[in-house]
């Protein structure tokens, strides 16, 4: 039996005589069944390629899918980034509104992501109220923000005590095939990059806001956290941007974040394998060549819509 799906054989034909008329026949077609491995037995389908330090797509186990990046896709946001990561398909919004401030922080605004999976993003998922997985990468991303301090939250306050931003980030998967927490970083930063903010100011004989449309700002985004995701193979073997199909079969996997100054902003490990400190070290040290990758990226497409 070979390993991928065929072509089926050219039918065998047996002829039998009819019941009914003895000089009638009836012609029979008998087709020769083939089933694939990778239907059968997936988890032995993969290790035959792993052992020859290749995946079925193609890819070494060290090799990411081709990524691209569409900065400003919704117009009607304040700042908006389309990514694809192979198959995995996210676009992020942003949108900004007045809000008062936290009363133990008055100095401070507010960010703040939500990550959804809708089921037209794969059959795995169902309408309803947020599944496990999407409140996971929710709480993930606002990881990500607090630990990276992407952006400081004084910076989005208008009037100490009285008025600031809240930005709300949507992320929304348009097609899931797996790695979906390195895709929604990649777009909530790529859709910051693109966000601005028009100018507030606080009318001191009304004490209302005044927004000017006319002259807007981009934020201060003050680190760039970029998250490269890991699968582990029967417990010791590592491949980077896994797929769905892949962190199916896997026995656990992690996820690390990273500045561009190479410290570890975050990381989530949620159960399975365990992993060394020589693996955990290794998967740091790609995770900063990554890093480089993405946002040079980025800086490449923003750099390309800025108007010459």
């Amino acid at each position: 039996m070979g390993a991928e799906e065929g072509n089926l054989a050219a039918p065998h034909t047996i002829q039998a005589p009819a019941r009914d008329t003895p000089t009638t026949f009836r012609t029979f077609f008998f087709f020769p069944l083939r089933v694939s491995q990778r239907t059968v037995e997936p988890l032995e389908y993969y290790r035959r390629f792993l052992k020859e330090n290749c995946r079925p797509d193609g890819r070494e186990l060290g090799e990411f899918r081709t990524t691209t990046v569409n900065i400003g896709s919704i117009s009607t946001a304040d700042g908006s980034a389309l990514v694809k990561l192979g198959n995995t398909t996210v676009i992020c919004g942003i949108k900004a509104e007045f809000a008062a401030p936290p009363t133990d922080a008055p100095d401070k605004g507010y960010v703040v992501p939500n990550v959804d999976l809708p089921p037209l993003c794969s059959s795995r998922f169902r309408s309803g109220p947020p599944g496990e997985e999407a409140q996971v990468a929710s709480q993930f991303i606002a990881d990500v923000i607090e630990n990276s301090q992407i952006i400081q939250k004084e910076d989005l306050c208008i009037s100490p005590g009285k008025l600031s931003w809240v930005l709300y980030c949507d992320i929304i998967c348009l097609d899931y095939d797996g790695n979906i927490l390195d895709a929604c970083t990649f777009a909530l930063l790529a859709a910051l990059k693109n966000a601005q903010l028009p100018e507030v100011t606080i009318n001191e004989e009304t004490g209302l806001a005044e927004v000017n449309l006319k002259k807007k700002s981009y934020l201060n985004i003050r680190t760039h956290p970029v998250a490269t995701s890991f699968a582990v193979f029967d417990d010791t073997l590592l491949i980077v941007d896994p797929t769905g199909e892949e962190e199916h079969l896997a026995t656990g996997t992690l996820t690390v974040v990273m500045d561009e100054e190479g410290k570890l902003c975050c990381l989530h490990k949620p159960g399975g394998s365990g992993l060394t400190g020589a693996k955990l070290q290794d998967c740091m040290s790609r995770a900063v060549t990554r890093h480089k990758e993405v946002k040079k990226l980025m800086d490449e497409v923003i750099k390309s819509m800025k108007p010459k």
